[in-house]
């Protein structure tokens, strides 16, 4: 029989399944292989064809991503095909390499106690119409998207090259406010954006970070409401450099709105963008005032079919 780990690969055999997210094991003819998994998010059912096809074609070994794709570890070049084929058997897919918009990632904001949006539902649509549907998009570099459903921030959305944040702005009428001595929304609020002062409560719009824990919070109904919304990050990213993204000066209330900053944010990276830049560095480079114009106006959306076709 013969010793599968003693082959020698070419350079471009190691780039093409690279681009089927594979990366080789140093000096080996191994490979990790990545199994998307939309969102963070898989089934028990996929979960378990993932760990029979590791056994049969890995080391027996899996681990998370940060992110939160699955990585099988200890496959063998010769195997990476029967690996797909085995995987695609339960609608599973690898992938999640190269300068494309990478696997998107998101927080339990659906289930979460603090969530503001259905991140699931709404990262799975990004997953469909931009994962897949810009796949074959070719890009200066990666572009990673995440989707958090609420300011605490656990996936890092303003870290990413385009984040999206489950946001609650505040309907506070302050007729209502009686001036109590201890003030229910200074009491729950986390970033002291609430503050009574000269027997009134005012609510900081700077401070304000739209948590919308306030909600609700006073007996005598001054803050019963909020709208919904989300708060959008552009040019974020961490590793080598890190940079916080900075937020759009708009919080969108529509979510087809947000899908089409998105869509807009990936034209511009493709069309002002140049090979090997990060989004953060074509923002920084063509000033963000104008990256704002563009991604809030409706120049790049006309211009689609140029831009994807140069």
């Amino acid at each position: 029989m013969e010793n599968k780990t003693q082959c020698t690969l070419k350079p471009e055999d190691i780039k093409r399944v690279k681009a089927l997210g594979f990366l080789q094991h140093k000096g080996t003819n191994k490979f990790n292989g990545r199994v998307l998994t939309r969102n963070g998010r898989i089934t028990t059912d996929e979960c378990a064809a993932i760990a029979a096809a590791a056994k049969k074609y890995g080391d027996g070994h899996m681990m998370m991503t940060t992110r939160l794709t699955i990585e099988v570890s200890g496959i063998d070049y010769a195997d990476i095909d029967d690996f797909r084929a085995e995987l695609a058997k339960s609608g599973l897919e690898t992938g999640g390499t190269g300068a494309k918009v990478r696997p998107i990632v998101s927080c339990k904001g659906t289930t979460c106690q603090y969530g503001l949006a259905d991140t699931y539902a709404l990262s799975e649509e990004i997953h469909e119409r931009f994962f897949k549907g810009y796949g074959s998009v070719a890009l200066p570099h990666k572009f990673k998207i995440a989707v958090g459903g609420c300011p605490n921030n656990c996936v890092k959305p303003d870290l990413n090259d385009f984040g999206i944040i489950g946001a609650r702005i505040p309907s506070y009428d302050a007729s209502l406010c009686r001036g109590c001595k201890v003030c229910q929304l200074e009491k729950a609020c986390p970033v002291h954006a609430a503050k009574l002062t000269d027997g009134k409560c005012a609510i900081d719009p700077e401070v304000c970070n739209r948590c919308g824990r306030c909600v609700g919070k006073c007996p005598f109904h001054c803050n019963d409401d909020g709208t919904y919304g989300y708060k959008v990050y552009v040019g974020g990213r961490w590793g080598k450099r890190t940079a916080r993204g900075q937020m759009l000066e708009r919080i969108f209330t529509d979510k087809e709105e947000v899908l089409a900053v998105l869509e807009k944010a990936i034209l511009l990276f493709r069309s002002e963008g140049t090979a090997g830049e990060r989004f953060a560095d074509t923002i920084n480079r063509i000033g963000f005032d104008r990256a704002q114009e563009l991604l809030l106006g409706d120049e790049l959306l006309a211009r689609k079919e140029e831009i994807l076709g140069g």
